[in-house]
């Protein structure tokens, strides 16, 4: 994959631009927008500066990040505190986003979102009320594994970290966790199958995919 170097403000812009732009998939009246990475990869900043970008262009926007809905404690640690094949089968409630969130924007859906689900500190329901998102709005979804549940997304955007960056990028209470990332490069290869792919190894000079631009242009990134 060839990349070019671009900021985070003109990355931004120009996803901005393309979602303006787009229509959904299935037809209905809301577009569903993956940032899709490790968290070693800062996806909520992403997402929160899209959102921002898309709500300049007139259009509302709901905001989900996946760790809102992790399954209880109990079913998370079923395998161990620690273990990566857990993590990448059993943490997230992904029947619960397709309930509350997917479900709700499906064509002739009623809109209403729920935000989040479970409270990891407290290991309770965090009994947030549903928002409606207005016609023409847009979800971002944001977190990690988004790519392997087949959500119907209508754009994907993923942020690469090689192994070595993700690893020091990754605190030392998560380190345990990298096995399950591998295990998605290898099952998923989410740089091969997003739309938008953002290289962040070192997040002050990102390079991406440039989708919509020539790419017969020199000059790009390797």
């Amino acid at each position: 994959m060839r990349l070019e170097p671009i900021t985070w403000e003109r990355l931004t812009e120009a996803v901005a631009d393309r979602i303006t732009g787009s229509r959904s998939g299935d037809g209905g009246p809301w577009l569903r927008v993956a940032v899709d990475a490790t968290p070693a990869a800062g996806t909520a900043r992403v997402a929160a500066a899209l959102a921002d970008a898309l709500r300049l262009r007139g259009r509302a926007v709901r905001v989900v990040g996946i760790n809102g809905f992790l399954r209880p404690a109990s079913l998370r640690y079923e395998r161990g505190r620690e273990d990566p094949d857990g993590y990448y089968d059993c943490w997230f409630d992904i029947g619960a986003l397709w309930r509350e969130v997917f479900g709700p924007l499906e064509p002739g859906g009623s809109g209403r979102v729920l935000p989040d689900l479970w409270d990891p500190v407290t290991d309770r329901a965090t009994r947030s009320p549903h928002t409606e998102l207005p016609s023409g709005g847009v979800l971002v979804l944001h977190g990690p594994l988004l790519l392997r549940h087949w959500f119907p997304f209508d754009l994907t955007v993923h942020l690469h970290l090689s192994s070595g960056a993700l690893r020091r990028r990754t605190g030392a209470g998560e380190l345990w966790t990298l096995p399950a990332f591998e295990r998605y490069e290898q099952e998923v290869s989410p740089s091969g199958s997003a739309e938008v792919v953002v290289r962040a190894d070192d997040p002050r000079h990102p390079a991406w995919n440039a989708p919509w631009e020539d790419h017969g242009r020199g000059g790009r990134a390797q």
